[in-house]
């Protein structure tokens, strides 16, 4: 028998498949220890029917291009789970306190400048799906919403900007210190809490919103599969400069290729993106 199989990633989602012909309807239903998997059969076949089917397959390139079972990804290992997580914690105690007077230093003077709230939170996607509360520094005024519809009703090119990466070079809502701090990440300081309460990792793919998932399509099972990350391979890769669509890209192969030795190299080359404000948005 030949035979192709490939493991279902996301229990949300359905994948749907074009039959190749000869394998039959494809509607006979999967055993229940079966179900996280899918399996194209030809009984009997023979040499050159299996190179009947080889050849059949390449009709449909997208499914030569499927993602990989999840317990093959390194972010599945004892050394992902466990010795990233000793990492975060010990390098997060070591800076812990610096950042805590940066906290302070920032904090005030953001509510003397904008008012309170002086810390911003809103939900994020994290590690399997599952989501948490941000937290930044508030570097937005606080009608936020309206100034940034009314900007996007006026600047139809802004709009096309907005639509593609989700960011603003020229954002309507920041204030003065606001864009200092975004440009010199000071704003993500607050995220060392979520990173000691294990929501997110001091190295990873960029924390995303629901409205963000539809733009990863099939390979936001690559951005579930990891702990999302103050800093990572987008923030040291020109941030605003790349492409919406190569930070995906980015993603996946963070999560395919994981290792410490990356990590530690991604936390080295922060600084100097920072310093540099390389891509700053």
């Amino acid at each position: 028998m030949a035979f192709f199989t490939w493991d279902k990633r996301d229990e949300h989602e359905i994948l749907e498949l074009p039959l190749i012909p000869g394998l039959g309807d494809g509607k006979d239903e999967l055993p229940p220890e079966q179900s996280n998997q899918a399996t194209l059969a030809q009984p009997e076949a023979d040499s050159a029917a299996s190179i009947e089917l080889a050849a059949g397959i390449e009709q449909w390139p997208d499914l030569l291009d499927l993602p990989v079972a999840s317990d093959s990804l390194p972010t599945q290992t004892h050394s992902y789970r466990v010795v990233k997580r000793l990492c975060d914690l010990l390098i997060s105690i070591l800076l812990l306190p610096l950042l805590s007077v940066l906290l302070v230093v920032i904090g005030v003077v953001v509510a003397l400048t904008s008012g309170f709230p002086v810390f911003y939170r809103q939900h994020r996607l994290g590690q399997y799906g599952k989501t948490f509360r941000i937290f930044k520094f508030r570097t937005m005024r606080n009608n936020a919403d309206q100034a940034l519809a009314e900007w996007l009703l006026h600047h139809p090119e802004i709009r096309l900007e907005w639509e593609r990466t989700h960011k603003l070079k020229r954002d309507p809502r920041i204030t003065k210190l606001g864009r200092f701090l975004r440009d010199t990440s000071l704003d993500e300081i607050p995220q060392i809490i979520n990173v000691l309460r294990g929501e997110m990792s001091l190295v990873g793919p960029r924390p995303i919103v629901q409205a963000e998932r539809s733009r990863y399509a099939e390979r936001y099972v690559y951005y579930s599969e990891a702990v999302p990350g103050i800093t990572g391979v987008w923030q040291v890769s020109g941030r605003c400069n790349v492409s919406y669509e190569d930070r995906v890209l980015m993603d996946e192969d963070y999560v395919r290729h994981w290792s410490l030795r990356r990590d530690l190299a991604i936390l080295l080359r922060t600084p100097r993106s920072v310093l540099r404000r390389d891509g700053a948005c």
